[in-house]
This record gives C-alpha cells, structure tokens and sequence, in this order.
C-alpha cells in the first residue's frame, strides 16, 4: 500500500507540474517531412497487425492478450494475473519466435521463454506478426534467424503547435482486488529531440473461483466441486523512460526499462491440492539503443546496441516436496550493424553482423555456469519488379558454449555452426496502391496478391536444456524446421457517400521440425521437463478478415475475423503408442472474432476467442483429451473531449462474459467472469 501510494502521489504530482507549464508563447512548427518508399524498407508479404484505436479499443492489458487475436498463434496461460504466458506460433514452440521491443529482441537465453504478461500496453502504438521472417533486408542479422517475428512498437511523441508536453493518467480496479496505476509524461526537449517517461503499479491478490471437475473414461463423474484460486497474487513495478531524436538524413533512440515483481506460482490442481508454496521475484532490467541514417541516396547503415541483466529468486516452501531458495542472475550483451545499399532502382543488397554474449550464473549446486558467445552474419538481396517482387538471405549461426563445470562436457566448449538460407516472392496481380484513407469520397481502389516462402530456421537449446542440474541434457541435439508457405491476399476500399474497406488474407502452408524439443511444467511450474520428440509434420492454414465502415463523420463499425487449423504430429518412431498423433496443446481448429462499434465518444467492443479439442499428453486417448474452450469480452468505453485537446475516457471490461470453466494448460483452471472500470485522463 505503501509503494501505491507513492506511486499515485508520484504520478498526481507530475500532472500538476506539468500541466502548469505555460509553452503557449514558445511555438514549434515542424518544417515539412518527405518520406519515400524506398525498396530495402518494403514488405513484399503483409504482415499482421494491430494498433492504433483499435488496440486502445480492446479489453486488453498486457501484450499477451492483446496477440490471442493474431491467426496462427496459441497461448499458454497458466491462469490469473500473475500467471506465466508464452507464445507458441505454429506449433513450433516458442522458442522459434523472435519478440522485438523497439527493433531488438528479447532475450531469455536461460529458459527461451518471454513472459509476454510483463509487458503493458499502456504506452504500445502497434503490435505486428510476421510468419518466416519479416520480408524486408534492411533489418539485423537476428531478425533473418527465426520462424517467425512479433515486433512491438511504442509510442513516439508527438506534439501540436504550442505545446511541448503531453500527459496521460490511467487507472483501473477490477475482479481480484487488481488494480493498475500508470502514467506517460511525453517531453519535447529541443527541436529534434523528445523523451517520455512511462510507469506503471499493479497490484493483485490473484483470487478467483474454479471448478475442479474430471470425468472418468467410462464417462462417470469422478468428481466436480469449486474452490478459490490461491497463491496467485502479484506485485509489480514497470518504469520506461525513452529518448528520440531526428538528424539529418536519418534519426536515433535510446531506452532504458526496469521490470521489478514479486509474485506466487499458482501451481498445478492435483490430488485435491489447492495451494502451493511457489514464490518468484524477477528484477529485469535493460538499456538499448538505435541509430540510423541515410549515407546517401543510396547506402543506407543501421547500429543496435543493448546491455541486460535480469535476476530471478526462485522459492518453494511446499511442505511435501524439498525446499527450494534459488537464485539466477542473467546477463546480455548485443551489438549489431545492418548496411544496404541499391545498386539499382529495383535491385538492392544487404549484409548485417550480430553479437551476443549471454551468462548465467546461479548459487545452485553443481551448477555448470555457461557462457554462450554468438556470432551471426546475414547476406540478402532484393528486387522489386512490375510483375513479381523476390527477397533472398542465407544467415550463419556461429555459437560457443563454455561451462566452468566440466561435469557437463568433457573439455567444457561446446560449438555449434549452422546456415539458414530463405526465399520470399509476391506476384502482384493488382498493385497495392492505397493512400490508407478511409473516408466517403475516395475512388474505389484494390489490390491482388500471390506470395510464397521457403525457409529454415534454427534454434539453439537453452541454457536449462542443456545445463540445468535436474534436467538439462548437454547432449541435446539444436532444433531447426524447414518451413514452405503459400498465400493470397485481397483487398478492396472506397466508397461515394460511404466509406469502405475490406482485407482477406489466407496461407497454407507446411512445416517439419527436427530434433523437436519441448518444455512442460515439471510440477513445480518454474522447473522444465525437456522432451526431444525427433521430428513434427505440420500442415496448417492461417486465415484473416477485416473490414470497416464509415457511414458518415461520427459514426463506424470495424471487424476482424481470424482462424486457425493446425495438424502437428509426431513422426518420430512408427513404433511407440502415439506415433501420428497431435502433439499436446495444440488445436486442430482455433480462431477469434473482434467486432467495435464507435459513435462519436461512445465505443462499444465485443471479442471471442475459441480453441478446439487437443491433448494434454502425446498419445492422444480419451484420458489426455481435453474439451474445446470459448470465451466472450465486451468492452464500453465513453471519450469526453475537453478545452486545449484534453480528454477523459471512461471504461468498463468484462470478460468471459457467460462465465465458462477452462483450462487452457491442463490443472491449471482459468478465471471465470472477471471486471475491470477504468479512468483514463490525458493532458
């Protein structure tokens, strides 16, 4: 309560400061920006994306609610507020799926899971998926390397004439005694330099209702009761502080983020065990740079730069198991170069160089204390024609692995090589020539597309595959996929007196993993289980939908439609039980639906996310079957304008609306019906 309110005077204080400042006699006028679509800074592949109102819109509080919509994604939620959330993306494991937060990668190398729940998006402009890699050259050598990308984009300032500052104040209190406190304080400090500050306070007792119910495989009740979710609270801090700048030809940013939580483990519902002893405080911290500019008309270079250090405590004091009091302190350092240069107006070439140096250490026992050195180049070439645009990158992976206990390798060196090339091509059967307006008036415009990729990705085994003291396997073998994709796109926008847009997208595509590994909860969730299945055949298609109408000023409807159907099975051995079967926790079929209606100040948001029947184990018999699951969110939202372009906005979420009992990882139950109301102010 303490740290609450120091936090909310914190933030009432800056407000009033701010908001004091007289920058009415100190007019800034921007001079006029050109920007040109130059052809290493093209997408050829459009990517999924969600930003702007619409994101604001959505009754969502971290990023990973916010990519449930995206087609081609699961989630893994542990439940509640606190609860751990990782991304799968077809069904690859998370692990093949690169999160960039301003352009850099978030690393994890200890466990290769991103807790995307520790990221807000109180201060988040746009959240984009690309499957394979994002089809453009200009980009760091890591960005050529996984398969697939989220990249999260914050808020740049910006600023009308005759005011330097913006300010935003944003509260909510919901279901389990949880409440949210944050604020952004936007600054133009000089003509071309701004800075924002944004901080955030959440508070939760993580409490909820569940009903604990399993039937037999005969279909008898073996038993069916409620009880309360424990052990699942959480007190978090989040602070980032941002600078931008513009120079000539070119612009830099700089970011500093500090992470800091205390939370409980809600572990598993087994044996009639309704709470556990599992602690974690997380401490993640970093700072990150980017600079980028023009040479000339055309070389263009790009420098990255980022230093990390995140610190894990880890406890359990869970009578009926060995008492736990660990702790892991993990460090990061990357440095990257990206340059391209157009040899000709349609034909361009890029060549990028990563570095990064990870190390763990720990005060476990036996602990190996790895060090991992890694060294990725990346050569790419693109061509832009009438009738077809075409993108091709080979990436080398040159990675060293020492440990100071020999225990677990014979010399204490451990390195890996590998090359992972990829092709991209779109045939635009009607060129994309949009202005992006939506608004009555506008000619009819439409655009075709084809697109197909072929590509292999590679990924090295964690820390904890390899080294950890109760799992880890030194002799696991790195995990790579080959992945083929074809798509078409269509869209279609206009309108006289009413304006229209409509956008389908659909891929098919095909995927084989080798050397498969995946990490299940080994009763104590913090602890992994690493299972190596071999080889995975996936055949899915990925579907997309939206549209959106203005029938005039004040008024407009949007929807998005997404879908899903994955077959993932394990090929690994013809000769154990679950030899062709869909591996656990993935859906055939999965999909959501977004639809908003916004009049004037008043908007009103339902969602619907549904996932089908999967397994929680790999043979897939009636005991391991799980039941579909579906839920249902609405959101209210009423925006006041006030004098010198202030606002004040309202809000109410409700979510899983009808209150339906699920699990989306087996035993560990999610919430019911939960609310949140909400005030947000902005000056």
């Amino acid at each position: 309560m303490k740290r609450l309110l120091f936090l909310v005077g914190w933030c009432v204080m800056a407000l009033q400061a701010v908001a004091q400042m007289n920058s009415a006699d100190s007019i800034h006028r921007m001079s006029e920006v050109v920007v040109t679509d130059r052809l290493p800074l093209r997408e050829i592949i459009r990517p999924q994306t969600l930003g702007g109102e619409e994101l604001r819109r959505m009754n969502s509080n971290t990023i990973a609610d916010a990519i449930r919509y995206f087609s081609g994604l699961q989630l893994k939620d542990y439940g509640g507020v606190g609860g751990i959330k990782t991304v799968d993306i077809r069904s690859m494991g998370s692990n093949h799926l690169g999160i960039f937060y301003d352009g850099i990668e978030l690393g994890n190398a200890q466990n290769g899971q991103i807790d995307l729940g520790q990221f807000s998006l109180d201060n988040i402009d746009e959240i984009t998926l690309y499957n394979g890699q994002k089809s453009a050259i200009f980009q760091p050598a890591s960005d050529f390397g996984n398969a697939g990308s989220v990249y999260i984009r914050t808020h740049r300032p910006q600023f009308i004439d005759g005011k330097d500052y913006n300010l935003k104040f944003k509260v909510k209190y919901g279901s389990s005694n949880t409440i949210r406190v944050s604020s952004l304080w936007e600054q133009r400090l000089t003509y071309n330099v701004s800075s924002s500050l944004n901080a955030e306070f959440l508070n939760s007792d993580g409490k909820y209702k569940f009903r604990y119910k399993r039937v037999t495989p005969s279909g008898e009740l073996a038993y069916d009761t409620t009880a309360t979710r424990r052990n699942g609270d959480i007190h978090a801090e989040r602070v980032e502080l941002n600078f931008h700048g513009t120079i000539d030809r070119g612009y830099w940013n700089a970011k500093g983020y500090m992470y800091n939580s205390e939370r409980g483990i809600p572990g598993a519902i087994v044996n009639n065990v309704w709470r556990r002893g599992e602690r974690q405080n997380d401490f993640n911290t970093f700072v990150q740079g980017r600079f980028e500019k023009d040479i000339n008309d055309r070389f263009s270079t790009q420098w990255l730069a980022k230093y990390a250090y995140y610190r894990t405590h880890y406890i359990n004091r869970d009578t009926t198991q060995l008492p736990v009091d660990n702790r892991y302190w993990q460090q990061e350092a990357y440095l990257s170069t990206a340059n391209v240069y157009e040899i000709m107006r349609n034909w361009s070439i890029s060549a990028s160089y990563d570095f990064r140096w990870n190390k763990l250490n720990a005060d476990t026992y036996r602990f190996a204390f790895p060090t991992r050195l890694s060294n990725l180049v990346s050569l790419a070439t693109a061509l832009d024609t009438r009738y077809f645009k075409a993108q091709a990158s080979v990436m080398g992976s040159f990675i060293h692995d020492h440990v100071r206990n020999r225990t677990f390798t014979d010399d204490g060196k451990r390195n890996f090589t590998k090359l992972t090339p990829a092709i991209f091509v779109t045939f635009p059967i009607i060129p994309d020539n949009k202005n992006g307006s939506i608004q009555p008036g506008l000619g009819k415009v439409q655009w075709l597309s084809l697109h197909a990729y072929a590509k292999r990705s590679f990924r090295m085994p964690t820390f904890n595959d390899l080294y950890y003291t109760d799992v880890g396997n030194s002799d696991l073998r790195p995990e790579s996929a080959d992945q083929y994709d074809f798509g078409v796109n269509y869209g279609v926008q206009g309108g006289k007196r009413c304006g229209y847009k409509f956008d389908f997208k659909v891929d098919a595509y095909y995927n084989t993993v080798h050397d498969k590994i995946i990490a299940y909860p080994k009763g104590q969730q913090f602890r992994w289980t690493m299972l190596n299945l071999g080889r995975v055949h996936i055949t899915g298609i990925d579907a997309s939908a939206s549209a959106m109408i203005v029938p005039k000023k004040d008024l407009s409807f949007t929807a998005r439609l997404q879908y899903t159907y994955q077959d993932a099975r394990d090929v690994t051995d013809l000769t154990t039980p679950y030899y062709k079967d869909q591996i656990p926790y993935v859906p055939y079929n999965s999909g959501s639906t977004i639809v908003n209606a916004t009049w004037r100040g008043l908007s009103l948001n339902y969602s619907f996310i549904y996932s089908g029947e999967r397994w929680n184990e790999q043979e897939n018999i009636i005991a391991n079957h799980m039941e579909p699951w579906y839920t249902h969110d609405v959101t209210i939202q009423y925006e006041i304008k006030g004098k010198n372009q202030s606002r004040y906005r309202v809000s109410l979420d409700v979510n899983n609306l009808f209150d339906q009992k699920y699990d989306v990882i087996q035993n560990y139950p999610m919430p019911g019906r939960n609310w949140a109301l909400g005030l947000q102010i902005e000056l």
